[in-house]
């Protein structure tokens, strides 16, 4: 696929098809806006997002495309045979690219009323920026494709797919069934993820996962004082474990979270069990490695020293991975990489690249062009229930991924031409 000048991108902006779509992000920002809400107050928590699933999948229906929920849970949308998007649509299947964005959602709204707009214009509630935005650039990308008449002649369209499993422990179990399953596995992925446009994520930060779980005799608080504690355990080795990370250098980067802590059923009951959750991430394979180690070293230290200082009863620990997010990266000279910053180059966006963990991962770890941007706007709070979104500048980004894609889709279609 040859490398696009910026000089081109303002040609395909200029053209008959391409004008009257971005210039369509624009008049239909109400409408962008009100699916907007409509999804995100449809609760979508990791592994059960298939409410979420139906309503996309009618949406995607409903603005002229065809649509499936296939074994994993991921909506895909493909254009109908003989539609505007469809009618020209004669490309392979390994020249497919997809735009994607996630279902999931780390928070999810309690009742509709959760999520609201301020009197800023700010949208306000769990999941409106991660990945509310993204959910509704890929509706919006759908409808602008049908509405404005000729945007697919001569060119392919795009698969638009809505996936499962991005957040919390879903391991980006959608977006593997995407890669490794389905059986047209589409050849480039431009994913959708938060709001913004001031980064491109071309690096695909490793991420592992480990639950602790220690079990012990537990006891009455008052009577049997002394006996071996699971959470005065579990709090060693975190303590251990904090203490580990000193030695670490800062360089290559690296974070880790224990995020989740459980256990005990009252308080005055020495705990049976205990459980926590941590997410360990590097740019580095050898650091992840030596987190890992770390790990498994001061559970067991901590293991030893709760049970050499009780008065009775044992306790047992024992650390399981429960996720594993490969890493992989852009090659220098990426075709869809030049794409992006063409286009970059003629809207006037300035984009740094970013190392971090995304549905990419997956695409990337096996040697598919893939990146993650953002779907414009504004947001912050993601994964708290402080989260908002601003959609002022929404069409910015809009305009951004479409210019983009039909890069991507005209790249495609010169290197699988008709027969």
């Amino acid at each position: 696929m040859p490398q696009p000048a910026t000089a081109s991108v303002a040609d395909l902006a200029r053209s008959g098809g391409i004008r009257p779509a971005l210039e369509w992000f624009r008049k239909e920002r109400t409408w962008i806006n009100e699916q907007h809400l409509k999804l995100c107050r449809i609760p979508a928590p990791t592994f059960f997002e298939q409410k979420r699933a139906e309503w996309m999948a009618e949406s995607f229906r409903s603005l002229g495309w065809e649509a499936k929920i296939d074994r994993a849970g991921n909506v895909v949308g493909s254009a109908v045979a003989g539609s505007v998007a469809g009618s020209k649509d004669k490309r392979r299947d390994d020249s497919t690219v997809a735009v994607t964005a996630h279902l999931d959602t780390v928070l999810s709204p309690r009742t509709p009323e959760d999520i609201k707009v301020a009197g800023d214009g700010r949208m306000l509630g769990p999941g409106v920026s991660d990945n509310g935005a993204g959910l509704a650039g890929l509706l919006a990308l759908a409808a602008c494709w049908n509405a404005v008449g000729p945007l697919g002649d001569g060119r392919s369209a795009p698969l638009l797919v809505a996936n499962v499993g991005e957040e919390g422990e879903g391991n980006l179990c959608g977006m593997r069934y995407l890669c490794r399953t389905s059986s047209s596995r589409p050849h480039t992925f431009l994913v959708l993820d938060g709001p913004g446009t001031e980064r491109i994520t071309s690096r695909a930060l490793a991420c592992r996962r480990f639950d602790i779980t220690v079990t012990g005799p537990g006891g009455h608080s008052w009577s049997d004082h002394g006996v071996a504690n699971p959470v005065h355990m579990l709090s060693r080795a975190i303590t251990l474990f904090n203490d580990g990370m000193l030695g670490f250098n800062a360089a290559p980067r690296y974070s880790y979270n224990f995020g989740l802590i459980q256990g005990g059923t009252s308080i005055n009951a020495i705990p049976t069990e205990a459980r926590a959750k941590v997410d360990l991430r590097s740019e580095s394979r050898e650091r992840m490695e030596g987190m890992a180690a770390l790990l498994a070293t001061v559970v067991d230290e901590a293991l030893s020293a709760e049970n050499l200082r009780a008065s009775g009863g044992r306790l047992t620990a024992r650390v399981r991975e429960i996720g594993s997010r490969p890493g992989g990266a852009l090659p220098e000279g990426a075709a869809i990489l030049g794409c992006l910053q063409a286009v970059d180059e003629y809207l006037g966006i300035r984009a740094g690249l970013d190392c971090s963990s995304t549905d990419a991962n997956i695409p990337l770890s096996l040697g598919l062009p893939a990146l993650s941007v953002g779907a414009g706007g504004q947001g912050g709070g993601a994964h708290t229930p402080a989260e908002w979104y601003q959609p002022e500048g929404r069409d910015l980004g809009l305009r951004r991924i479409l210019l983009t894609l039909c890069l991507l889709l005209d790249g495609a279609a010169q290197s699988f031409p008709d027969a």
